[in-house]
């Protein structure tokens, strides 16, 4: 035996043996919390914050480890914004559009109305500068956000009498998000938005006359149809509502690369995995509506194009008083309109021909 080369391939070998300290210094254990602005019988909503922190942990060998709380048992669901900006949590999953109170320019960043529906929002953010136009508005309240679940087109909710005209919506107490709340108010409506576990309550003792939440999957668990039997489509306001992943700035800044880029991917998983999991529950989850006495109803073409007239008005109106709403919407109409004469050609055409006729067919 060359005792010469034993010795030599020892040496040679020990500073691979001695590796692994260092590289353990280099991905210290790091223990955060987010919160949801879902309670936890959501399982779509909720769960899919829940697998950004799971997938987070097994990325980093556990040594990132999160602690996921439902709304309401550290920060209120309409509140996680505020909690990640003045650190009192890491992190929140939530759409962006709860907090249009503070600046409306947040609702181009989960659903305008009349908007991008899911793909066409993700092309938005992605490719056509939402992203970029997110950051510098997440900036100002020293968070970032990334893209992390999107609910694809909602219903349009549920109310205890039918709505046949506009007249019908006048002194309505309708549970609604986002700007949408106030294109109802110009149509006569009494809009409030109110956190997910409250809505029930509140139609159950009539202190609303009608709620919208998201679709058949999410609608059903929450138990509007024992209420309120009419059930409308579509959720004009919501043609796709994206959720963030939102992080304290100086919290990220303070992460391993390797931890960063964990949150990121994540959250990218996330992005598409609730997208796929509503339109495989959501059919489902309305035969069985339907089946417990819902009434399938959809908007009159008056409140489609008053609402579209109101939209568009308040729009502009918010963009005479807000810059920063100006310059977003600006950029989101344009890129808006020619995704809507792409979806024409092809996606509609089909849409049109193909779900009519292979109902015809049944």
């Amino acid at each position: 035996m060359n005792r010469r080369l034993l010795f030599g391939a020892a040496v040679a070998a020990a500073p691979v043996a001695l590796a692994a300290p260092a590289v353990a210094q280099s991905n210290p254990e790091i223990r955060w919390r987010i919160a949801s602005a879902f309670p936890r019988n959501l399982d779509v909503l909720y769960g899919t914050g829940e697998k950004i922190t799971q997938r987070v942990a097994q990325l980093t060998d556990n040594r990132f480890q999160i602690r996921f709380f439902a709304a309401g048992e550290i920060v209120p669901g309409l509140a996680v914004l505020d909690a990640v900006q003045n650190g009192t949590i890491e992190g929140g999953h939530t759409p962006v559009y709860y907090y249009t109170g503070k600046d409306p320019s947040f609702a181009f960043f989960t659903a305008l109305p009349f908007g991008l529906n899911a793909r066409q929002n993700l092309a938005w953010l992605q490719y056509g500068g939402g992203n970029e136009l997110a950051a510098e508005l997440f900036r100002d309240y020293g968070i970032l956000g990334f893209p992390a679940g999107d609910t694809g087109a909602q219903m349009g909710g549920w109310f205890r009498n039918e709505v046949k005209s506009l007249d019908d919506l006048k002194g309505l107490k309708f549970r609604v998000a986002g700007l949408a709340g106030e294109i109802f108010r110009k149509l006569g409506a009494v809009p409030t938005q109110i956190a997910a576990s409250d809505i029930y309550p509140a139609l159950e003792r009539g202190t609303l006359d009608a709620v919208e939440f998201v679709g058949p999957h999410d609608d059903e668990k929450l138990g509007f149809v024992r209420v309120a039997r009419n059930y409308y489509a579509p959720g004009f306001w919501e043609a796709g509502a994206h959720l963030h992943l939102l992080i304290n700035q100086a919290e990220f800044d303070k992460l391993p690369t390797a931890y960063k880029t964990a949150l990121e991917v994540a959250a990218s998983e996330a992005n598409s995995d609730m997208l796929a999991r509503y339109d495989h529950l959501n059919p489902q989850a309305l035969r069985r509506l339907v089946a417990a006495g819902a009434q399938l109803r959809f908007w009159p073409r008056e409140i489609l194009q008053a609402s579209w007239r109101e939209a568009h008005g308040l729009y502009e109106e918010m963009a005479g008083r807000n810059e920063r709403f100006k310059k977003i919407w600006t950029a989101y109409r344009a890129y808006r309109d020619e995704e809507y004469q792409w979806f024409r050609v092809a996606e509609s055409s089909f849409d049109n021909f193909a779900f009519p006729a292979a109902a015809q067919q049944r």
